[in-house]
């Protein structure tokens, strides 16, 4: 694919999309069910399909049933861990070997022309970002998703709270799901403003904003801090009536898909085509860095003003802000 008829590069070698990014259709008022049926492809490819999926693979074929987990065991309990594990280095480890390691992209629909790990850093352990990202990933990231999932299951085995069954309430736990992508995004905006707070960002969130040019084990590369914050979103699933195929689904879309805006590439190409990443959004916060806490599935950084759609005039009204920003300190 040539990258050049969707994109420009500049004098550095960085890639960006011609095309602006778009707030989703959703909250458009009045509504637009053309705008929304020609945007809900992509709403649910390739990702939350995926995610969908690999959750009902893994309930019906690799997690424990609901009987075992009714008691905390350490048997079941490292059971999902060590799943959790492979899956995760799975996942990620093929994007990061074949886009990263061996590069068979190169820089094609890459935004920042350059590799992470060839530049050391004394912001990383071992002063390589892989290395680093892997030691949050696994010493942190995935034994604490893991937490949350152990507790929710014993929850729902236990009777703890109620649950509906697909068999009785089928349309509505569709819509659930459906929506499930739009709570993440809620939670995670409003984390996400939390953790950029001077103390928060200070001694928690800048651990994986050293990522500025992310890739894809830097996903959960956090303070454990932020991971108990980050996949506090399924704790929903306890709260209103849903089902523990959803809540699996809610925890693969913030742990697998936590992978999507850190992937570093607009594109993955396969054989002549390829497909969307979806992570520009994402992308250019850890860019700029007070930019799209969320990923425009809502319009709430448009709201507050922080929207970046990766146009110049975006950039200007960044760079405005930030003046702005600077005479309000200097004149205290």
């Amino acid at each position: 694919m040539d990258d050049l008829q969707h994109g420009t590069r500049n004098k550095r070698g960085d890639w960006a999309p011609k095309r602006a990014l778009q707030i989703s259709p959703l909250f458009t008022f009045p509504p637009n069910p053309i705008k929304i049926l020609k945007w809900l492809p992509g709403y649910l490819l390739p990702w939350n399909v995926l995610f969908m999926v690999s959750a009902v693979v893994f309930w019906h074929y690799l997690m424990p049933d609901l009987a075992t987990m009714q008691h905390l065991a350490w048997g079941w309990v490292l059971r999902i861990l060590a799943l959790n594990m492979a899956a995760i280095f799975v996942f990620y480890g093929v994007f990061e070997l074949r886009l990263f390691i061996q590069r068979r992209q190169g820089t094609h629909f890459k935004y920042n022309a350059k590799f992470p790990d060839d530049t050391k850093s004394d912001v990383f352990l071992f002063k390589k970002q892989s290395l680093d990202s892997l030691v949050w990933c696994f010493a942190f990231g995935v034994p604490i998703w893991t937490g949350y999932q152990v507790g929710v299951f014993w929850v729902f085995a236990n009777g703890y709270v109620p649950w509906v069954s697909f068999s009785d309430n089928l349309w509505y736990l569709l819509a659930l799901g459906f929506a499930l992508p739009i709570w993440h995004e809620l939670h995670f905006f409003c984390v996400h403003r939390l953790i950029h707070t001077p103390f928060l960002y200070k001694w928690v969130h800048s651990v994986h904003h050293n990522s500025v040019n992310p890739s894809p084990f830097s996903s959960l590369a956090m303070h454990p801090v932020e991971h108990i914050l980050y996949f506090s979103s399924v704790l929903l699933h306890l709260i209103i009536p849903s089902n523990p195929i959803l809540a699996l689904y809610q925890m693969h879309f913030a742990g697998f898909g936590a992978m999507v805006g850190h992937i570093g590439f607009d594109k993955v190409e396969v054989g002549q085509g390829g497909f969307d990443t979806h992570a520009y959004s994402h992308y250019l916060h850890h860019k700029h860095f007070e930019v799209n806490y969320g990923d425009g599935l809502m319009p709430l950084d448009k709201l507050f003003g922080t929207w970046h759609d990766g146009t110049a005039q975006a950039e200007a009204q960044m760079e405005a802000r930030f003046k702005r920003r600077v005479a309000r300190m200097n004149r205290t």
